[in-house]
């Protein structure tokens, strides 16, 4: 079987935020439903985890989740909006070994108007400032770029520089996922020049992992601009997604699954003919998706393409604009 490289577990759909660019949380997993820790039990070995939802902490098993997939990774890092604060600090204050990345999108009216969350804003700074206190040292937040919040992107970048933690970006799009069709931006050069701004701090640092989220933010603009992906995706050869019910998946956008895990082994699913059958589907993909999770493992794969343009744009002074 080929090496893992990275899994996004979706251990729930149900939510408490109200998120205007996503409307999973208007189609709750029943919990009865979901699958338990018996299942995370079948998963190989992955390199990278990252635990999602919905909101994974509304899940009353999530320690004994992280506590069984903690086992089959070198890193799990969990996505959440950061609400369910004492929920948070207090898996934290067992598991230091994991990482978390807090959902901030944007400056405090901007972040509560998008989240559908009244003190959203306020409940996740909070808690980022109580796991920095505590010592977590995988740490961080990140901001979904939309015409809403774009503006807002440059300030909260120097506010992680300012704690000392790590800043992610993404784009809004549509996906089965998040039972959402119609995210657009009206206005694409406000983002664009935002992101422009980021570019630049990032490729002033001294730290090479900026060097390369600066290209991933390139590769954000050239998504915003409809253009053909700047990586292919190998999602589904080397990474997947597993739902809250059982299904792998290639990723959150592509509803075609490879099998349940529930009625076979991870092994007898992966190396299924219908296995075969979905990543020929993904090299046929037209959605050109840029994020996170299907571009981490193949700028490392491929690592001459964004290191060609880091001598570009840092040590040959070229313009990326």
């Amino acid at each position: 079987m080929s090496k893992i490289e990275f899994a996004s577990i979706i251990v729930t759909y149900r939510c408490n935020a109200r998120c205007q660019m996503c409307n999973t949380w208007k189609f709750p997993s029943k919990k009865e439903e979901e699958i338990g820790v018996d299942i995370y039990e079948k998963l190989p070995f992955m390199k990278t985890v990252n635990v999602t939802g919905g909101e994974p902490f509304i899940r009353e098993d999530l320690e004994d989740i992280i506590n069984v997939l903690r086992k089959k990774t070198n890193r799990l890092v969990i996505s959440t909006n950061g609400y369910l604060t004492e929920r948070i600090l207090k898996l934290f204050e067992k598991r230091k070994d994991i990482g978390i990345r807090i959902s901030i999108e944007g400056l405090p009216k901007a972040n509560d108007e998008l989240r559908g969350l009244k003190g959203g804003f306020d409940r996740g700074i909070r808690t980022l400032v109580e796991l920095y206190n505590m010592g977590v040292r995988d740490i961080g937040f990140g901001i979904t770029i939309s015409d809403r919040n774009a503006k807002d992107m440059i300030v909260l970048y120097h506010l992680s520089k300012m704690m000392g933690i790590e800043f992610a970006t993404a784009a809004i799009h549509n996906s089965f996922y998040f039972h959402k069709f119609d995210n657009k931006f009206e206005h694409p050069e406000i983002a664009i020049e935002e992101l422009n701004k980021l570019i630049a701090e990032l490729l002033k640092s001294k730290k090479v992992k900026d060097w390369f989220r600066a290209y991933f933010n390139y590769g954000l603009i050239n998504y915003i601009r409809g253009n053909p992906r700047l990586l292919p995706c190998e999602m589904g050869f080397d990474s997947f997604f597993l739902d809250p019910y059982g299904e792998i998946l290639p990723c959150n956008v592509m509803e075609e699954s490879m099998g349940n895990l529930k009625e076979k082994s991870f092994e007898e699913i992966w190396n299924s003919k219908r296995a075969d059958e979905v990543r020929a589907m993904v090299k046929n993909c037209p959605k050109n998706c840029w994020m996170i999770g299907s571009v981490s493992q193949q700028m490392q794969k491929y690592i001459w393409i964004p290191a060609k343009w880091i001598i570009k744009h840092k040590f040959l002074k070229k313009p990326f604009c």
